[in-house]
């Protein structure tokens, strides 16, 4: 057998179908675009899905690719199993209505058997069919001649994940050897559970569509273009070229361990099944870090950053096992960086900026993880005086805010005698995926197939670039409650011309609106909104309100107001991102936008809010370009050439063999397909609106040009008009000073009442400090004070401690809608037992609330303020029982 490098393995898969007709299609970012139903991309087909459900044509049927995919439903199996994993390489081939079961298992063959390409031994390879496949069971047996007990049926083999395309599939294994046999012989076949028959292979054909309403396969209908969707896991095969027992003692891992036991000397991979557990972990939870990091996600407690977050604290406490006590996980990025650099050469330039944003978040965590052994303690010993268990809920705050895997918090509780209930840690964990999964979009993972939009090979030429009218348009189709008709006087319908000035909604730029008229001058439909249809044609959304006929000619006017408004805003949005880059840094990239009429929202990636010295340079530096009046241009070329001239491709778009790059003066170049303004001046000026976080590490701006500028103008005006009005400032330029002036009047106003409510307060507290009460062998002051604030409450406390009258003192504030209660008790008292904390939890309930907090001292809040003598009354009892 050939012993390759991941890298030749990866090359060699995509080179072989390229030789085959083949586009390689590029390895995508792991965050999804326009894409709700994934958190991450996770599979080598997500990226694909627009062709597979046939929104989308391609350019080529024929698709390859290696793409890059995190899986986190598992977390807890990477580095107890062999090849369980969060980042993985996902290979695959993919026909989208072209090829299909006659041509891709030989072909499938080929690459693994031929001594040209993988030259794996035949004999080691075995394969599962569906049972009711009888096509790609004959094809293996007779077409590519494998040994009929080379060839297992099996059930499971359907792939069905809902509504849309389905099919049966087939899976390849490869024998590694009868020392790999499971303890079970019942398993040792391809399939079972077992490490001898290694998967290495899934070939989906994607021949049916799941109807809604249909729940047995058997009932499925053909699909109108049938698809093949492949995946080959890199980490598995790479295993195979290199003797591996498991995915980590190869090319991919290897390097991180070796760095890692330098990191932790006294430890040998290999010598510690244990300890080689948090090898593992660490090896792959930093390749996932670096490459979530380095497109674009960044560590938070939601979503993505959750999970970022999760991995990452995940990895420092395997390294606190290997005794690695000082922030290290930063010094393997750039290792994750050399081993990928072939294929992801970004994340080796990257490296110093995803290092950075790891050490941040290692040094947060470290503060994090003192707190969380501090709480687990309190825990341990508090459990001990109960029942001697830690509850479920307990050591779930423990992993989910602190990053405690559950193992740690039972090894801790098994130190000191105590039990944990995975019981009821596991529920609350399902709860938490219940609440993730219901938070989700319920949108279908694969929409169905429109066969008559597919099947639609109308020309259609977009010329609004340049032209706002056209004159004589021909209307190509008309689409009706998705059937093509002939003519329609009136109601909603789709519709598709030769020409069109007409811009179809694209990389977040709003469509065009306007009318269509006949050649008599009549106005006989408004466009609504133009859409990319699956073979590129622009498609028109209409209201009829005249006749209309296929054949026949229309005029096609943008409204133009409308159209102006939109390019000035595109023009700013790509000069918004070049100042972001500019003035923030390279890693401040697009996340997303929407251009209107009335503003621009975008959207990038940045750890932390930009700050109002900051806004105010990107605002300054926009402008300014916009006072030098700066020309806008296109041309039309291919990528190279466009990548000479510095443009910037906006995320990772597919683009064809020519693009358009639009300049705005030798400002900013950007790959681009949208209208904009002629010049730089036609903006008039930009104005941020407002800045803010929309999720983990993305931050939103909104702005406004032109008219958008006058009519913020003119708001904002309007109210520092009835401001001045209020305050009576003859001028703006005063507007300051009087408010400073009734501020300085109000704290003052302020500081008065404040002196007089703790004068009432002091006197009140000197008449309570007299009524004293016994409670058994016990003394208690209980009084409710008219204040308005815990603050009086904490200072009237403070006065108590001077001279400590009683064991206790319970304080009340009624204040109205709620109450605030507090608990202070002497130190001699809390050494025989009572503290604040216990006392304040046992009589919150009276005043509909709860609290808690230090043995001398306890506060609560409430809003029930009639419960206050109950409280009282529930003190004196509490007390009694001591």
């Amino acid at each position: 057998m050939k012993e390759l490098s991941s890298a030749e393995v990866r090359s060699m898969f995509l080179r072989f179908f390229e030789s085959k007709g083949h586009s390689i299609e590029p390895s995508q970012p792991l965050i999804p675009k326009d894409d709700p139903t994934l958190l991450w991309i996770n599979s080598g087909v997500a990226t694909l899905k627009k062709y597979f459900d046939g929104s989308v044509i391609p350019d080529n049927h024929r698709i390859t690719n290696a793409q890059k995919s995190i899986r986190t439903n598992d977390i807890e199996n990477v580095g107890h199993t062999a090849r369980h994993h969060t980042l993985f390489e996902m290979m695959g081939n993919f026909s989208i209505g072209d090829y299909f079961k006659p041509e891709v298992i030989p072909w499938a063959w080929e690459l693994l058997t031929s001594p040209e390409w993988f030259d794996f031994d035949a004999e080691k390879l075995y394969v599962t069919v569906y049972p009711n496949d009888t096509e790609a069971k004959n094809i293996w047996l007779e077409k590519v001649g494998i040994a009929s007990d080379h060839l297992y049926e099996e059930p499971d083999n359907f792939w069905d994940i809902g509504e849309g395309p389905s099919g049966p599939d087939t899976e390849i294994f490869y024998d590694r050897g009868a020392e790999f046999d499971a303890a079970e012989p019942a398993e040792n076949y391809p399939g079972g559970e077992n490490e001898r028959y290694l998967e290495i292979w899934n070939i989906v054909f994607s021949q049916y569509n799941h109807l809604p309403g249909l729940t047995n396969n058997a009932d499925y209908p053909e699909l109108p273009h049938k698809n093949i969707d492949t995946g080959m896991g890199l980490e598995r095969v790479v295993s195979i070229f290199q003797h591996a027992e498991t995915n980590f003692e190869t090319d991919l891992f290897l390097p991180l361990i070796q760095m890692t036991e330098k990191l932790a000397p006294q430890y040998k991979y290999g010598n510690d099944a244990e300890k080689d557990i948090s090898f593992k972990v660490i090896a792959d939870h930093a390749r996932a870090v670096t490459f979530a990091i380095g497109d674009g996600a960044l560590p938070s407690n939601e979503g993505r950053g959750y999970i970022i977050r999760r991995l990452l604290r995940r990895a420092v406490l395997h390294g606190r096992k290997l005794g690695i006590n000082t922030n290290f996980l930063s010094q393997l990025v750039p290792v994750v960086g050399e081993i990928m650099k072939s294929y992801y050469p970004e994340v080796l330039s990257n490296s110093e900026y995803i290092a950075s944003i790891v050490d941040a978040e290692e040094v947060r965590f470290g503060k994090t993880l003192a707190d969380g052994l501090s709480l687990l303690d309190e825990v341990i010993e508090s459990s001990k005086a109960d029942n001697g268990i830690i509850s479920g809920a307990v050591a779930f705050k423990l992993y989910d805010t602190y990053g405690f895997p559950f193992e740690l918090t039972e090894e801790s509780a098994l130190d000191a005698g105590l039990k944990v209930d995975r019981d009821g840690f596991d529920q609350a964990m399902q709860a938490q995926k219940d609440r993730a999964r219901a938070a989700r979009s319920n949108q279908a993972s694969m929409g169905v197939q429109n066969e008559l939009l597919t099947n639609l090979k109308t020309t259609s030429k977009y010329v609004g670039w340049s032209e706002e009218q056209v004159d004589q348009a021909v209307l190509e189709d008309l689409i009706q409650d998705d059937h093509l008709v002939e003519a329609i006087d009136q109601g909603q319908v789709q519709a598709i011309f030769d020409l069109t000035p007409f811009y179809a909604e694209m990389g977040g730029q709003v469509a065009d609106r306007g009318t269509i008229t006949n050649m008599a001058g009549e106005v006989v439909a408004t466009v609504s909104d133009v859409q990319t249809a699956p073979n590129g044609q622009h498609l028109h959304t209409l209201e009829v309100t005249g006749p209309l006929q296929t054949g026949a000619k229309y005029q096609l006017q943008v409204d133009h107001a409308y159209h102006v408004a939109v390019s000035k805003n595109h023009t700013a949005t790509h000069m918004l991102d070049q100042a972001l880059r500019n003035l923030l840094g390279e890693h401040a990239t697009q996340a997303g936008s929407l251009v209107t009429a009335d503003e621009l929202r975008y959207d990038f990636t940045y750890n932390g809010a930009v700050s109002n010295e900051k806004l105010q340079e990107i605002e300054d530096l926009i402008n300014q370009k916009i006072l030098e009046n700066l020309p806008i241009s296109w041309v039309e070329t291919d990528i190279d050439s466009a990548k000479k001239l510095g443009a910037v491709a906006v995320f990772t778009e597919k683009y064809g063999d020519l693009v358009r790059v639009v300049s705005i003066g030798d400002f900013n170049a950007e790959f681009d397909g949208g209208t904009h303004a002629n010049s730089t001046a036609e903006l008039g000026m930009f104005k941020i609106i407002s800045e803010s976080g929309t999720g983990a590490g993305i931050r939103r701006i909104v702005a406004v040009t032109g008219q958008g500028v006058m009519n913020y103008v003119k708001e904002h005006d309007a109210i520092l008009q009835q401001a001045a009005a209020q305050v009576k400032a003859p001028t703006f330029n005063e507007l300051n000073d009087k408010i400073s002036a009734l501020q300085n009047g109000l704290k003052e106003a302020q500081r008065q009442v404040n002196s007089l409510e703790k004068r009432l307060a002091n006197q009140a507290a000197e008449n309570a400090f007299s009524s004293v009460k016994n409670i058994g062998k016990w003394t208690i002051i209980t009084t409710e004070m008219e204040v308005e604030s815990m603050d009086v409450l904490r200072e009237t406390a403070d006065s108590w401690k001077q001279s400590t009258p009683s064991d206790v003192l319970i304080l009340a504030a009624n204040l109205g809608e709620k109450v605030n209660l507090l608990v202070a008790v002497a130190p001699d008292a809390v050494k025989q037992g009572i503290k604040a904390g216990d006392l304040i939890k046992a009589i919150a309930p009276s005043i509909g609330g709860g609290g808690g907090g230090r043995p001398d001292m306890a506060q609560a809040g409430g809003k029930n303020p009639a419960g206050i003598p109950d409280a009282f009354t529930e003190a004196e009892n509490w007390l009694t029982n001591k």
